[in-house]
């Protein structure tokens, strides 16, 4: 069997890398705080005078300069949903502190190959389906056009938290002609086609064998490498036959075997997504049913007109978050629909109905606006805006733990968007890591109010999410807005270290655990533990008793946690440590 684990093909890092040590941005711009090598290329964020979020691309090596320049260019007369439009172009001119370098949007996410090892599981076939779509479609526009890719890999592919696909690698795609003699990508992280031999020669039935063999990696785990691959159900006996027959046709090892375009492709997805042939996740193997593919076929029969479909987000106890484009606005958002099984009910109709109304009611930065709400028989559904960085907890599982100073502004903004809705007689009752959502500026934003009440309505009763519920939601006594401080308290902690803020299996350990205080605040500063001491205070009473008090009390926090740390990165406090250290190694007298 011809498969292998390719290399990473992409660095991370933080700093400013040498090549742009001399640059000076506009105006008003800023160095975001770190960037990713990938061959031959180097993209850093930088934050613009409007607060967006742009990779800077540039050639660490002088001699692919006009091979960068050539990239830009023909980057910016492409025109697809997953190509990364090219903004801007600096030229190096003589006397300036900037250039070359293209400006492009900055994509946050994984690449697949990164998203593989992360999970460490094979992807499930309906999300193969949606990616050979995604990739599929860029690749039809692109030999349209008489161009080709020739490096469609698990590395130049990402994946955004909210189901986006962006191709990049299109170093590659520069015509040969204007490429730098002799480069080629490197075998250890692309697939070599069958035909290509020891010379890589990029072409139109090249680019469908590497479709497929992201296919079979997604499927597999593992990343085909030449001739004679397995068939996939070898690797993964599950697969769908249908499915099973388009991966290996287009991973034969004979062009003229394969399909005869990618739009021919295309073609045979969609015939195999119309069946109910697929194998889903939570398929009832009794009764035959799908559960994930009826919910979907739902949905778009009910929003047929308005809505496109393309992927779904989550989904929750009462429904089901999916990524759509608005047909009329030709935007995306996100829509929230009731689940099927809950739907019947018609208090619950009428619960998710007030949710959207309530939601829509508050304006603020910090809260993810609704947009409308309708029904179509028995499908319910809201809109809202897509956020499209994801949640906090994608954040975190993404990239770690994140520092203090990254977080601090969000969680004030947080607070302020709580003190609004407080203010309007609603709190949400189910405050956690999934639920802070974040938008393409970086700012985190409260979505779902999926439990919220008016103050005075169904304030008693067990809600919200075990380990960031406060004791009186698992004791399901009366609510108030203390309840949403606690949650915020625990978020702090899950985004700073990446763990909930009480161990515990379910919700009784958790309740013992957090009436009898056994939460670690010993790796946090001072004044932040005692913060969290407050807000996390099984006493309702003896917490904040409001988001503006809360908010006043972690400003005061910032400050003196900013003002330590800047005191503990001086010079003089360097060589404090180091009197120190030297003081306590020193021999002692007997």
């Amino acid at each position: 069997m011809q498969t292998s684990e390719p290399t990473l093909p992409n660095r991370h890092v933080t700093g400013i890398p040498p090549h742009l040590a001399d640059w000076q941005l506009p105006p008003d711009w800023r160095w975001g705080a770190g960037g990713v090598y990938t061959p031959h290329r180097y993209a850093h964020e930088v934050i613009d005078a409007l607060g967006r979020s742009l990779a800077l691309v540039t050639a660490p090596d002088p001699t692919h300069h006009a091979w960068l320049f050539s990239e830009a260019r023909h980057l910016a007369l492409r025109n697809h949903p997953s190509i990364p439009t090219t903004y801007h172009f600096w030229q190096q001119h003589p006397g300036s502190r900037r250039g070359p370098g293209y400006l492009r949007r900055w994509i946050t996410g994984e690449t697949v190959l990164e998203r593989l090892r992360r999970t460490a599981e094979r992807e499930t076939v309906p999300f193969t389906l949606r990616m050979l779509r995604a990739i599929g479609s860029t690749l039809a526009y692109l030999h349209d056009s008489g161009g080709v890719h020739g490096a469609i890999a698990p590395g130049s592919v990402y994946f955004t938290p909210t189901g986006r696909v962006w191709l990049l690698g299109w170093q590659w795609a520069v015509p040969a002609e204007e490429r730098p003699v002799g480069i080629a990508p490197d075998r250890a992280w692309c697939p070599y086609v069958p035909e290509w031999g020891t010379e890589w020669r990029p072409s139109p039935a090249a680019d469908q064998w590497q479709l497929g063999a992201l296919a079979f990696a997604l499927l597999t785990g593992e990343v085909p490498m030449g001739a004679g691959t397995p068939p996939i159900r070898l690797a993964r006996p599950d697969t769908p036959t249908t499915v099973a027959d388009l991966v290996d046709q287009m991973l034969a090892d004979k062009p003229e075997h394969r399909f005869s375009s990618i739009a021919g492709m295309l073609r045979r997805i969609e015939r195999i997504s119309g069946t109910s042939s697929l194998a889903f996740p939570g398929t009832d193997q009794a009764s035959g049913e799908h559960p994930a593919l009826s919910e979907e076929d739902r949905l778009r029969w009910a929003t047929g007109d308005d809505y496109e479909v393309l992927a779904p987000l989550g989904q929750g106890t009462y429904g089901s978050v999916w990524r759509v484009r608005d047909l009329s606005l030709e935007r995306e958002v996100a829509l929230k629909m009731l689940h099927p099984t809950v739907a019947r009910n018609a208090t619950a109709v009428g619960r998710f109905r007030r949710e959207a109304q309530l939601a829509a009611q508050l304006q603020h930065p910090a809260i993810v606006p609704i947009f409308a709400w309708d029904n179509k028989g028995d499908v319910n559904w809201y809109i809202m805006e897509l956020e499209e960085e994801g949640s906090v907890a994608d954040l975190v599982a993404r990239s770690g733990p994140r520092p203090f100073a990254e977080i601090a502004p969000q969680v004030d903004a947080v607070l302020d968007g709580l003190a609004v809705a407080h203010h309007a007689g609603i709190i949400h009752r189910d405050l956690k890591p999934e639920n802070i959502l974040i938008d393409r500026y970086r700012r985190w934003r409260i979505g779902d109010f999926g439990i919220a009440n008016a103050l005075g309505v169904e304030k008693a009763g067990a809600s919200g999410t075990p380990n960031f519920a406060a004791p009186e939601q698992l004791l399901g006594e009366e609510q108030g807005v203390s309840t949403d401080l606690f949650a915020v308290a625990g978020i702090v902690i899950f985004a700073l270290t990446g763990k909930v803020p009480f161990e515990g299996g379910d919700g009784r350990a958790i309740l013992a655990a957090q009436l009898a205080g056994r939460v670690d605040l010993s790796e946090f500063p001072d004044d932040l533990a005692d913060w969290l001491q407050r807000a996390l205070n099984p006493d309702p009473a003896k917490r904040f008793p409001d988001a503006e008090t809360m908010r006043a009390a972690w400003r005061d926090v910032v400050r003196r946690v900013t003002r330590e740390e800047r005191r503990a990165n001086s010079a003089f406090g360097r060589l404090l440590r180091q009197l120190g250290a030297a003081f306590r190694d020193r021999p002692r007298a007997r």
